[in-house]
């Protein structure tokens, strides 16, 4: 069966002026659909089986292609934006017809010159258009093991549970929270460290290294503030993680660890107030 949206292998059934007909091999369907003159190449003869896309052209029929789009069935891509419109938007995939994708498919605000992590539907027309609604089309099988570091786009951001991420554009991932350290927005595109494996297959991220690597840069960021603020900070052992993060942007764990090492430098030392450089 010929399915839309995939690269698939189809056997030439009949030559015409303005290409060549295909149909699956041993379809007694023998109508077949186009493939353009201008996609053949080489010499093609009836019976040779060529790799094509098929899709729907600009006149809305089903055609096939030799070349590959950037995105197909069941996949993910970061796609350009090259126009949009009151009714939604059009992507740079590849194929001399852009991919639509609709104004109730995007997620956050879609800009002319932007690109946006999307996957492949079959809307009711039979149409193949875009959606940035991706978390079914996210697999669970990754090969990673925990604290592996690797890159992902950010594809949706809850208050309640973190940031949804994309590893390698194909993987489950939320960042939760308590792990989100910076300034992050839907569609960026950043590191992230493996931190637990769920049963599920689903990944569990953090923006912070191992505990052990995030010691010394920590303790730097505590002397830099210090420096800054005339050599005291009003913050300590007893402060909440609120008030930590929102001064230092690190977990209270990470600021007990660094000031555990400071203080065992001599760097520091704790007052009622907070914590104050000794150099």
């Amino acid at each position: 069966m010929i399915e839309l949206g995939k690269i698939q292998k189809m056997e030439v059934i009949r030559k015409a002026q303005n290409g060549f007909y295909l149909s699956m091999k041993g379809d007694k369907d023998q109508d077949g659909i186009l493939l353009p003159k201008n996609q053949v190449h080489g010499d093609v003869k009836i019976g040779d089986e060529i790799e094509v896309f098929v899709y729907r052209d600009s006149e809305d029929r089903i055609i096939s292609t030799t070349k590959k789009p950037r995105v197909t069935i069941g996949e993910l891509a970061a796609l350009p934006v090259v126009e949009t419109t009151g009714i939604g938007a059009f992507l740079d995939w590849g194929l001399d017809k852009d991919l639509f994708l609709p104004f109730r498919e995007q997620v956050g605000k879609v800009v002319k010159g932007g690109k946006y992590l999307v996957g492949l539907y079959i809307d009711s027309s039979d149409r193949l258009c875009a959606t940035m609604n991706i978390y079914n089309i996210l697999r669970t099988d990754s090969p990673y093991k925990v604290n592996d570091r690797v890159y992902g786009t950010i594809y949706s951001i809850s208050k309640q549970l973190g940031a949804f991420v994309a590893v390698d554009n194909k993987y489950h991932g939320l960042i939760p929270n308590k792990e989100l350290y910076g300034n992050f927005s839907e569609g960026d595109y950043t590191e992230v460290r493996i931190k637990k494996i769920r049963p599920d297959g689903k990944l569990e991220l953090s923006t912070r290294k191992e505990a052990y690597n995030e010691i010394e840069s920590d303790a730097q960021k505590i002397m830099d503030r210090l420096k800054l603020s005339g050599g005291t900070l009003l913050i300590n052992d007893s402060s909440s993680p609120e008030r930590i993060k929102a001064e230092l942007n690190m977990s209270k764990a990470a600021f007990k660890r660094a000031v555990g090492r400071l203080l065992k430098e001599g760097a520091i030392e704790i007052t009622n107030e907070g914590i104050k450089r000794m150099w």
